[in-house]
This record gives structure tokens, C-alpha cells and sequence, in this order.
């Protein structure tokens, strides 16, 4: 009979390479109590016949931090457990078909500059001599990463499981939870049943959810939202070929093929555009090491244009087809975290067909997260609290996963719109915009006019690296920002209302500006984290004595409320999302107050309603709330609408507008404006690791108020001085454009990279934000130096500036 503690600091859920790696970490931690419990057999589920591609460079940089540390421990796992993990650095190469995809390996190969990963561009004849067998019909060139790998996907799994029994956890095998027991927002235990018939309860202080595509389900279990489906994932091997020599790891994406020497043999795998969902009435519950029916009429296509480019493969024959499951999240990057909804169950899961090069960094950072109780760094590209609630419909994810598959080897194109599973959620003025021409994109599940074409022109993307099909059309709703009124939908901001007897104190502690203001103020602030470093970015307006209107970026509206109930403590207070209820417009531009004049009876001057005060108004028959800020840097309001009125409001500011030069604007225009104005954009510009300070937000800390979350560091970092900053750069050339990642040279070195990067078009040229350090060196120091930046290879001088290039004294904004 089975026999396992009653008791435990952490039950692990599922026994793939993650639940190992989690396991593994923990326990080099110096962790115990740790039980990780699987279902069936270690690595039955995918991590058996997964490919074992081991890629270091990623799309951030500490996604590729962690890609990198992935293939450092591998390297040194047999000398310490004893078991092979079969981990070769062969290399990878990867190849271009057309002039859009190479643009998009030479910026990947920037990229790996700016990361520390060791690159090199290659021609056609040069990927030729490092892989002898590739048809170059069509190439267009390549790039060559010396030190990818591969290995054996279940060794590395069991190796990491030997080291964490061998520091005390211990890892069961054929036992199933079958039941998690909650108390409020915590999980106290999990009940299990063995195979051999026997079952029991562990208590523990927290679990972690390494299920994959089981995910979702022991997700809902703890209570806890984890969405990803299950997609078949197909490839072939060949028979043993002649002659045939360890080989890079090949990627040829324009084929959605890549390609792995193993034993002599050829391994083919795709990602093809549409996938096959599955799973969608369950998993079986005897599934173990189980593979999926074939269908070679689905994987035809592939395999006929990789005979093409691969000739030796016409001459082999195919020793296995395979077709297996892996699991894929909505947008195509795994959970890793503290789940929002509960404060003690963690999940790493939804790894997307790239768990193995992820699983070793990702069980390392989990384990630090959960030691010190904090993120060891910015982890938001995978942080599970950035997914929606709706994103765990099922309908959705079935939806969705046809597509997040084959995005893997798409063109990843910038600005690219996820095609499927949209319009789910709409703003109050959906029907409005798209009636005038709107061309939407999604962000968190929210449909946003990105922006507006013209009588008779296609609306939809036309993707390039260079300037888009869009880039006019954005380019007028800026002229209108800037000369003379444009109007955007802000509605799908987050909008969390804060009220109670405590909530002035409360604001005070979790935010770094004095919430101590009078009703109708708007105060710009952050959270911050115990280090300094910023968790929000947000503006918050005081309604009431006891109410405050805190307003967040779409994308992290769950994340940031979370954070806000994680430390009410014994505040009496109440948090509410009424991010719904009001639908906002944007009035932005030197005209804005003659037209908001023209549809109000109300007083718009500097003396009644100056800058940074919010009040109630007219507009039409309806009423509203206007708040006077701006993230484009021009004189405006932001109108908050009541859904029930919205229809209404924005047909009387339609109408009027058009005696004042009014011209609907999309997201686009407003990134446009506020990369000129310098504004910072959360999860880019600023993130947890920046410090408030570095980011050159101190004028929005109060350190002389009561203490407050990171107060100290604040105060520590003022003493000792600045590391780095936040410079504003604009090229000099106007024709190449900026996107983010791009190498930041400093008299001839790279010293880091572009944290974000659009197009300025009153400045008429693109622009970017990016950290340069500066220890010990005063402002003048920083900008006395001469700055390019890295465009696909190609060095761009810019100018810098530590002050909004564009209006740096804000005498528009307060005009």
C-alpha cells in the first residue's frame, strides 16, 4: 500500500520535466517538506516525446535568462545525479525563405547581442558549409546560434527528480489527487488516491500546479483560473540514413518545419498554421505515454515541402509517425506564478513545445519566487496573473488554440493580431467605431481601435517590418493630437474603485505618492515592491473622503488588484473592479476645450478645472465625470460615462467635432504620443526590477509621508546614487523603425537595449526608451556620449535626452 505523509510544506501536482524541476530547485533551496505526486508514471504525459530543442535566445531578456540557465544546469545534471541527460550543443540554424523573414532573424540577431548571446548572420553559401544537406532554393540567409542543443526530454526529467529525492522530497509515482481542500483564499490540502487502491490526505502550506494539460483542470480544483488546451503535435522520424553526421538543429520557419539528427536518423517536426485541438471532452483517465491517432493528410503538407528541402529524406524511409499532445496558453507563453485568485497555490504550466528548454529556468525562478515571497525579477511576460478570468472558457481556448500552435514559427511581425477567438470583449463605443472606420486589435480580450482607414481603404493589417499599411492613417490622428483634437476610447483601461473608512491610509501604504489630497484630485503614482522597484503605474482620483478611483493599464487591471487585496492587512476598506460601468473618451488636443465648450455648459478654464483635477460635468442630456490628464502630452480631458450613457456622449462629441477639426485616433496614435512625451509604458519602460528612481519617477514618491511600501529603498538609493537611467533616444534617419530589444550602443558598446520603441511622428522619427548605466556619472555625463542603435544589424545614430523631447516643461498639457 501506498504510504505517504499526512503532512507537507509543498505538494507538487504533476510529474513532468517542470513538477521535477520545481521539485529539484526547492529542494537546493534547502526545502524538505516537499511531495510531488503523479498520476501515472514521471514524464507519461508530454515530456516523453517532447523534441528536447534547446534554444537560449527568447523574446525578452529574461525569458532568455532563463533559456540560459536551462542549458547550463542540464550540463552539469549527469555529474551530479548520475543519469544522462543526453544534452549536446550542436548549435541551431535558422533559415529565411523570404526578405521579411530574414529582416526578422537580423533583428533576433541584435537582439542576441544586446542579450549576451553569442550570433552570427550567415549567407546562403555559409549556411550551406554548416548544413551540407539543406536545398538552398529560396534561401534568403540565416542565422547561427553556436550554442543551442538538444537532449533527452525524460532523463533531464528523472535526473531532476533523482536530485530532489536525493536532498529529502520525496516523489510518488501512480498516486492522483482527486480532491484540494480550500479555506477562503487558501488551499490547506490535497487528497489522493493510489492505484494500488489506497488514498489519504496531506496537509500542506501551499501547492504548486505542474499538471500540464492537465492544468486547467487541477486549476479549477484549487480554485484558480489556468488557461490552455491541448493541441496534437505531430512529427516524423526517418530510417537510419548513411553516412549522416551530428548535425545543428535546423529550423526552417517559412515551412513551419524543424528539424533534429538523432542516432543517424532525422527527426521532422511542424507547427502548422491551423492546428488540431484535443482533449475537448477530457483527457482518458488511462492515458499514459499514449500517442494520438495519425493523419497524414494534416501533416502532408509539411512533410511534402521538407522532402523538397531536405532531398535526403525522399530516399529514407519513415521509421515513426507520431502524434502527440502538448499543451498551449492564449498567448503562447507559459504560466509561472502565484495564481490571482488564491495566496498559496503557484502553477508552472502551458509550456507552449518549449518546456524543456524552459523548464530548468522556470522551476529556478519559481523556487526563488516562492522561498523569498517575492518575484526574483521581472517575470510578467509569464506571470499567470496577467490572464483574464474568460480566458478559461473552453469554447475560447478551443478557439484560440487553433492558432497559438502555428504562431510559434509565423512571422512574429510586430503590432500582429491574434486572429482567432475575438471579440469577446467590447467597449461601450464598439459599434460607434467601428461604424467610422476602425481597425481593431486585442489586448487582454478587449477589441481597441488601433486605428482608423479611410473611405474606401481595406481594413485590416498588412504586416511588414517596415512602415505598415497603417503608418499614414496613424500619422494624421497624431497632426489632429497635436494641432487640433483628436478623441480615443480609453474604456478598456482598468478601473478599480477603493473605498472604506481606510482607505486614505491604505492608498497611502501601497502607493509611493501622498493619497492625502482633497476630493477631485488625480494623483499619478506607483505601487512598489520592497526594493524599489515598481509593481503599477497608475493614476488614482480621490471621488470621495472615502473613495478613490484607481486606474490601470488593460493588461494588468487582475494583477493590480490583486496586489492591492494582498496587502489590505487589517485596513477596513473595499475593492470593487467597476471597470464595466463607465466607458471612457479621450478628448485630447489643443481644440479640446472649445469642444467640449461647444457640448457643456460647464467651465473648462485653467481656474476652474485646472490640470490634475477631476469633477462632474454635462455633456449633451447625459452627465459625466472629467478628469484633466493626459498620456499624449497635450491639453485635454479623459470622460468618464456612465455605459448607460455612453451611446449618447459620444454622439454629441461626434457632431460637434466637426466644426473643431476632430479626428477619431487609435491606440497607435496615442503610443506615438507618449514615446514623444517620454511617458513610460508598464512592462516595458518600468517593471518590478526598475527602481522608481532609475526610471526617473522620483518626482512621484512622497518619502516624506508615512511609510509606505518601498520607502526605504527609495530613501537607500538616493543616498547612494543612481546605477542607470531612462534616456529618451530619437534616430536621426527617419526610415527605419523601432519596435523594442533593439541593441542601445554607447560610444561604440553595447551598454543595453530599447525597452520600447515607436514611431514619433510630430518628431519625424522613430523612438525608443532604454536604461544606460551611469554609475558615478552625473546627467551631462550620460548625454555627452555619442548613441546609436542596432537596427537588424545596421547602427543608426540617435539623440538622446533624460527630458521629454517633445514639451518638456508640459506647457501644452497645463495650457
Amino acid at each position: 500500500m501506498t504510504d505517504l505523509p499526512t503532512q507537507a510544506r509543498v505538494v507538487i501536482i504533476g510529474g513532468g520535466v517542470v513538477g521535477c524541476s520545481v521539485a529539484y530547485h526547492l529542494t537546493k533551496l534547502g526545502w524538505r517538506d516537499v511531495v510531488l505526486l503523479e498520476r501515472k508514471q514521471l514524464t507519461s504525459g508530454t515530456t516523453w516525446h517532447a523534441a528536447g530543442l534547446i534554444g537560449q535566445l527568447r523574446a525578452t531578456a529574461n525569458m532568455t535568462r532563463l533559456a540560459r540557465y536551462s542549458a547550463e544546469l542540464y550540463t552539469g545534471l549527469e555529474a551530479e545525479t548520475g543519469v544522462a541527460t543526453g544534452f549536446r550543443q550542436v548549435g541551431s540554424v535558422s533559415v529565411a525563405l523570404t526578405g521579411e523573414r530574414l529582416e526578422e532573424l537580423k533583428r533576433n540577431a541584435a537582439m542576441a547581442r544586446a542579450f549576451g548571446v553569442p550570433v552570427e548572420e550567415m549567407s546562403p553559401a555559409e549556411i550551406k558549409v554548416r548544413y551540407p544537406h539543406l536545398n538552398l532554393d529560396g534561401v534568403t540567409g540565416g542565422v547561427w546560434l553556436p550554442t543551442d542543443g538538444q537532449a533527452d526530454p525524460a532523463n533531464i526529467a528523472l535526473a531532476l527528480a533523482k536530485g530532489a529525492r536525493n536532498r529529502g522530497a520525496r516523489v510518488q509515482e501512480r498516486v492522483k489527487v482527486t480532491r484540494i481542500a480550500r479555506a477562503g483564499r487558501r488551499v490547506t490540502g490535497v487528497d489522493w488516491q493510489g492505484e494500488d487502491g489506497s488514498a489519504g490526505h496531506i496537509a500542506c502550506e501551499m501547492i504548486v500546479n505542474c499538471a500540464g494539460m492537465w492544468g486547467h483542470e487541477v486549476g479549477r480544483m484549487a480554485g484558480t483560473n489556468v488557461p490552455l488546451h491541448a493541441c496534437e503535435h505531430f512529427y516524423i522520424v526517418s530510417e537510419p540514413i548513411a553516412g549522416l553526421r551530428q548535425l545543428p538543429v535546423l529550423r526552417v520557419p517559412d515551412e513551419c518545419a524543424y528539424y533534429k539528427e538523432d542516432a543517424g536518423k532525422i527527426m521532422l517536426g511542424a507547427f502548422e498554421p491551423v492546428s488540431k485541438p484535443w482533449g475537448m471532452k477530457g483527457i482518458p483517465e488511462s492515458f499514459e505515454f499514449d500517442q494520438l491517432p495519425e493523419d497524414f493528410d494534416h501533416f502532408e503538407p509539411i512533410l511534402e515541402a521538407a522532402v523538397n528541402r531536405m532531398p535526403m529524406l525522399a530516399e529514407a524511409g519513415i521509421h515513426t509517425f507520431f502524434n502527440g499532445p502538448e499543451s498551449f496558453t492564449p498567448d503562447d507563453a507559459y504560466h509561472l506564478g502565484l495564481c490571482p485568485e488564491m495566496d498559496n497555490v503557484w502553477v508552472a504550466a502551458g509550456f507552449n513545445s518549449i518546456g524543456i528548454q524552459s523548464a530548468g529556468g522556470a522551476g529556478h525562478a519559481l523556487s526563488l519566487w516562492m522561498d523569498a515571497g517575492e518575484r526574483p525579477f521581472d517575470l510578467g511576460d509569464v506571470d499567470v496573473a496577467r490572464m483574464q478570468p474568460f480566458q478559461g472558457n473552453k469554447t475560447y481556448l478551443f478557439e484560440r488554440s487553433k492558432e497559438t500552435l502555428g504562431l510559434l514559427y509565423a512571422d512574429h511581425y510586430p503590432y500582429r493580431q491574434k486572429a482567432t477567438a475575438r471579440g469577446v470583449r467590447r467597449t461601450p463605443f464598439h459599434a460607434q467605431l467601428l461604424a467610422q472606420g476602425a481597425v481593431m486589435g486585442e489586448l487582454a480580450g478587449w477589441e481597441r481601435a488601433n486605428w482608423y482607414a479611410e473611405a474606401g481603404q481595406e481594413r485590416e493589417y498588412r504586416y511588414s517590418w517596415k512602415r505598415q499599411n497603417w503608418f499614414e492613417n496613424t500619422a494624421a490622428e497624431v497632426r489632429a493630437i497635436r494641432g487640433a483634437v483628436g478623441m480615443y476610447d480609453m474604456s478598456s483601461f482598468g478601473k478599480l474603485r477603493v473605498e472604506g473608512a481606510g482607505a486614505e491610509a491604505f492608498l497611502n501604504h501601497v502607493c509611493g505618492a501622498d493619497m492625502s489630497v482633497a476630493p477631485g484630485r488625480i494623483v499619478y503614482t506607483q505601487f512598489l515592491n520592497a526594493k524599489g522597484g515598481i509593481e503599477a503605474d497608475v493614476t488614482v482620483t480621490r471621488l470621495s473622503e472615502t473613495a478613490y478611483l484607481v486606474v490601470t493599464p488593460a493588461a494588468t487591471r487582475l494583477a493590480d488588484e490583486t496586489w492591492l487585496r494582498r496587502h489590505v492587512g487589517d485596513h477596513p476598506v473595499v475593492i470593487t473592479d467597476v471597470t464595466a460601468g463607465e466607458g471612457v473618451l479621450a478628448v485630447m488636443g489643443p481644440k479640446a476645450r472649445d469642444l467640449l465648450r461647444a457640448v457643456s455648459p460647464d467651465d473648462f478654464s485653467n481656474d476652474a478645472h485646472p490640470f490634475g483635477q477631476a469633477r462632474q460635468i454635462e455633456i449633451g442630456m447625459g452627465v459625466a465625470r472629467a478628469h484633466r490628464v493626459s498620456y499624449v502630452g497635450e491639453l485635454g480631458w479623459e470622460i468618464y460615462v456612465s455605459a448607460d450613457m455612453c451611446g449618447h456622449m459620444f454622439e454629441v462629441l461626434h457632431a460637434a467635432g466637426a466644426d473643431h477639426g476632430l479626428r477619431l485616433c487609435g491606440m497607435h496614435a496615442m503610443d506615438s504620443c507618449r514615446i514623444e512625451k517620454a511617458f513610460r509604458h508598464f512592462g516595458h519602460d518600468i517593471t518590478c526590477e526598475d527602481h522608481v528612481l532609475e526610471a526617473g519617477l522620483g518626482f512621484a514618491v512622497a518619502t516624506g509621508k508615512a511609510d509606505f511600501i518601498g520607502r526605504e529603498a527609495v530613501l537607500a538609493k538616493r543616498a547612494a546614487g543612481l546605477e542607470r537611467r531612462l534616456v529618451q533616444f530619437r534616430l536621426t534617419d527617419p526610415e527605419p523603425m523601432l519596435y523594442h530589444n533593439e541593441p542601445l550602443l554607447r560610444d561604440g558598446e553595447i551598454v543595453g537595449y530599447l525597452s520600447s520603441g515607436a514611431y514619433g511622428h510630430h518628431l519625424g522619427g522613430a523612438m525608443g526608451l532604454g536604461y544606460v548605466p551611469c554609475a558615478g556619472e552625473s546627467a551631462e555625463q550620460v548625454l555627452a556620449s555619442n548613441y546609436e542603435v542596432d537596427v537588424a544589424g545596421v547602427r543608426v545614430k540617435a539623440e538622446a535626452s533624460l527630458k521629454p523631447m517633445y514639451d518638456p516643461k508640459s506647457e501644452r498639457v497645463k495650457a
